[in-house]
C-alpha cells in the first residue's frame, strides 16, 4: 500500500512539473486577454468621449461600469471556483466574456450617424465586468494549485504580469482600431482573445490530483504551505486577509488614475500626440510587467512580501507627490507644450509603474494565507477592493478636476498610496523563516 501511494506521488510530482508550466500559460492568457478589456478600452478614452458624445462625468461613468461588475462579481465567483474547479469556472468566464464583447460589437457600437446611449454602453460594459470577473480568481487558484511555496510568488507575479501585458497590447492596438476602423473593431478583437484564450484552457488546464482527491489539508501539504498559513476558517473572517485587500485597494487608486485618465492627462494638459500617448500607456504596462515579474522572484528569494508592498506604498507616495507639484509649476508658469510632455509624460510612466509593481506579491500574499483550497475566495476578496477602485476611481477624477485641476488629482492619488502604508500587516518578525529553503526550489 504504502509503495503503491509512492510511486503515485512520483507519477504527480512528474506531471506537475512538466505540466504546471502550462497550465500558468494558460493563466497568462486569460488575465492578458481579459486584461486587454478592462485597461485597453480606457486607453481608448479621448475617442469614447467623441464616438459617443460623452462629456468627462459620463466618460468617468462608462469607464467606472466596467470596475463595478468586476467588483460586484469577483466573490461569486471566487467562492464558485472554490467549489466547482477553477477549470470549470474559467471556461464559463471567458466564453460568457466573448459573447458580451460582441454584443458590444453588434449592437453598441456607433456607426455613421447611430450614436448609442449612455446607459446602452454603461450597461454593456457593466455586463463585460460581471462576466470577466471570473477570470481573476479561478486563473490564480490554479497556478497557486500546481506551483509550491519557494516559487509561486514568481509564478503569480508572472500571472499577474498578463494584467500590464495585456492592457499594454490595448493600449498599441485599441486606440489605432477606434480611429481607422471604429469601436465595432474594437470589441471584436478583444472578443475573439477571450474567445482563442478559452480553446487554450479547454486543451491545457485541469487540477492536479492532489486537490480533487486530498482535501484542505493534503492539497495545501502537498503545495508546501505550512500548517500556520493554511486555515480552516474562511478567508472572509481572517483579518490579515482583509488587511492585504484593503491596502491593494486604496493603492490601486493612484494606478487606476493613470490607467484610466492618463490619456485625458497627456491629451487635454500635456497637449500630446496619439502616437506619445501610445507609447507612454504601453510603457507603463511593460514597465509594471517588468516589476512585477523581478518583484516575484525577489520576495521570494527573501520571503519579505510584506516588507516589499509597504515599500511599494511609500514610494509611489512619493511619484505622485511629485507628479502633483510639477503639474502645478507646469500649470502656474505655462511652459511650452514640448517641454511639458517631455517632463510629464516620462513622469506618469514612473508612477504607473511604481503603483502597479506590488500586485502579483500581494496576491500571492493573499492566497498562501488562505491556503489552496480557500484561494478563489481569498483571491476574489482582493480582486473586489481593487476594482471597487476601478469603479470609485473614474468617477471621482471628474469632479476633482472642477474643483482643482490635475494637481488636485494627482495629490489625492498620493495620498491614497500613503493611506495603504498602515494598513498592510506589518512584517512578522520571523519573515526568515518564511524564505525558501534549497530543498524548495524546483
Amino acid at each position: 500500500m504504502a509503495d503503491g501511494l509512492s510511486v503515485s506521488v512520483r507519477i504527480a510530482g512528474g506531471r506537475a512539473a512538466s505540466h504546471r508550466w502550462k497550465v500558468l500559460g494558460v493563466g497568462f492568457a486569460a488575465n492578458a486577454s481579459f486584461s486587454a478589456a478592462f485597461s485597453g478600452i480606457p486607453t481608448t478614452a479621448v475617442y469614447l468621449r467623441s464616438g459617443y458624445h460623452l462629456d468627462n462625468e459620463g466618460l468617468g461613468l462608462v469607464l467606472g461600469m466596467l470596475g463595478l461588475g468586476i467588483a460586484v462579481s469577483e466573490l461569486p465567483w471566487g467562492l464558485l471556483t472554490d467549489r466547482w474547479g477553477d477549470r470549470r469556472v474559467l471556461l464559463l468566464g471567458l466564453l460568457s466574456t466573448a459573447a458580451a464583447l460582441a454584443g458590444l460589437a453588434l449592437f453598441a457600437a456607433p456607426s455613421g450617424s447611430h450614436v448609442p446611449s449612455l446607459m446602452t454602453l454603461a450597461l454593456g460594459l457593466l455586463l463585460v465586468g460581471l462576466l470577466g470577473g471570473s477570470v481573476n480568481g479561478s486563473s490564480g487558484r490554479a497556478v497557486m494549485a500546481w506551483f509550491r511555496e519557494g516559487e509561486r510568488g514568481l509564478a503569480m507575479s508572472i500571472r499577474q504580469t498578463a494584467v500590464p501585458a495585456g492592457g499594454g497590447f490595448g493600449a498599441l492596438l485599441l486606440p489605432a482600431l477606434a480611429t481607422r476602423f471604429g469601436f465595432v473593431s474594437v470589441y471584436a478583437v478583444l472578443a475573439l482573445g477571450c474567445a482563442i484564450t478559452a480553446g487554450f484552457a479547454w486543451r491545457g488546464l485541469h487540477e492536479p490530483a492532489h486537490v480533487d482527491s486530498g482535501g484542505a489539508n493534503s492539497a495545501n501539504s502537498a503545495n508546501g504551505i505550512s500548517g500556520a498559513h493554511a486555515r480552516s476558517r474562511s478567508p472572509l473572517r481572517d483579518v490579515s486577509i482583509w488587511r492585504v485587500a484593503l491596502g491593494a485597494g486604496a493603492l490601486c487608486v493612484p494606478q487606476l488614475a493613470v490607467i484610466t485618465f492618463g490619456t485625458v492627462f497627456l491629451h487635454d494638459f500635456g497637449r500630446a500626440g496619439v502616437l506619445t500617448i501610445s507609447i507612454a500607456m504601453a510603457a507603463v504596462q511593460a514597465g509594471a510587467a517588468i516589476a512585477r515579474v523581478w518583484s516575484g522572484r525577489w520576495t521570494d528569494q527573501r520571503g519579505n512580501r510584506r516588507t516589499y508592498m509597504r515599500g511599494c506604498s511609500l514610494l509611489t507616495a512619493v511619484m505622485f507627490a511629485a507628479l502633483a507639484l510639477m503639474s502645478g509649476v507646469a500649470a502656474m508658469q505655462h511652459t511650452a507644450t514640448t517641454v511639458m510632455t517631455t517632463i510629464l509624460a516620462p513622469m506618469i510612466v514612473l508612477g504607473g509603474v511604481s503603483a502597479s509593481a506590488w500586485h502579483g506579491v500581494a496576491f500571492t500574499e493573499l492566497a498562501t494565507l488562505a491556503g489552496t483550497n480557500r484561494a478563489g475566495t481569498a483571491l476574489a476578496i482582493g480582486n473586489t477592493c481593487v476594482f471597487v477602485t476601478l469603479f470609485l476611481t473614474p468617477l471621482v477624477i471628474p469632479p476633482l478636476l472642477s474643483l482643482g485641476s490635475w494637481p488636485m488629482v494627482w495629490a489625492v492619488a498620493s495620498s491614497c498610496a500613503l493611506i495603504a502604508l498602515p494598513v498592510f500587516p506589518r512584517a512578522l518578525h520571523d519573515d526568515s523563516a518564511r524564505a525558501p529553503r534549497p530543498c524548495d526550489a524546483a
